[in-house]
């Protein structure tokens, strides 16, 4: 089972792909993830994507395609998996075809998770996450912590993300909008796209999220 989860910045595509990860034993491979332990880690990858990541631009496609390569290559995603934020272009849609074709692998399904604009704002200005475990909350929904600004699983203290302010917020989104869009289109004309309604209840878009894939 290999799926992609698309969806503008805060539509909450990690928020699904980490629970669904673990009903189907697949990884949920997240390139902010990725990149931001790169960035933590001072690695050479991390220092050429840092300063695009802070103004909320893409990475370049060459640095990000030849990290999931990487990350596809080991044996936990061999079963399947769920991708999170990546492809974010249409090139990169088209180099990811190319990997799972060498694999003799293919998409089962493309999740469009779609949120409108100012529900975004506020999850994304929301946000809380753990440094140490990178356990994820948000203040403005359901899943704020139980302690404020303390991990509920390890208890140390939570953060806000360099990104998550509004005048990145709203590159981002922008930039969303003009490079990652069109796949929305890439996706529907292979047919494997399918569109989630996602401003309802958790568990209600898990189940709508799992409907679809089944009917894939």
């Amino acid at each position: 089972m290999r799926f992609i989860f698309l969806g503008a910045p805060g539509a909450g595509k990690g928020t699904y792909a980490s629970p669904l990860s673990r009903e189907w034993n697949i990884p949920a491979i997240s390139t902010g993830d990725i990149l931001r332990e790169n960035v933590k880690q001072n690695t050479a990858l991390g220092q050429k994507a840092k300063a695009y990541m802070e103004r909320g631009a893409l990475v370049p496609d060459e640095i990000v395609t030849g990290m999931m390569a990487e990350r596809l290559s080991k044996q936990d995603a061999d079963r399947g998996f769920i991708l999170d934020g990546y492809p974010r272009t249409i090139s990169q849609a088209e180099a990811l075809n190319k990997i799972l074709v060498e694999k003799n692998h293919r998409v089962k399904a493309v999740i469009n998770v779609e949120v409108p604009r100012e529900v975004i704002i506020q999850r994304l200005t929301g946000r809380r996450a753990c440094p140490q475990c990178h356990a994820n909350y948000n203040v403005n929904t359901s899943l704020r912590p139980r302690v404020e600004n303390v991990c509920d699983q390890c208890g140390a203290g939570l953060i806000t993300r360099s990104d998550d302010n509004k005048e990145t917020i709203t590159r981002r989104l922008a930039v969303y909008t003009e490079q990652t869009a069109p796949l929305i289109d890439f996706y529907r004309r292979d047919g494997l796209l399918r569109s989630i309604d996602a401003t309802g209840e958790i568990p209600e878009i898990l189940n709508m999220i799992r409907a679809a894939v089944e009917w894939n």
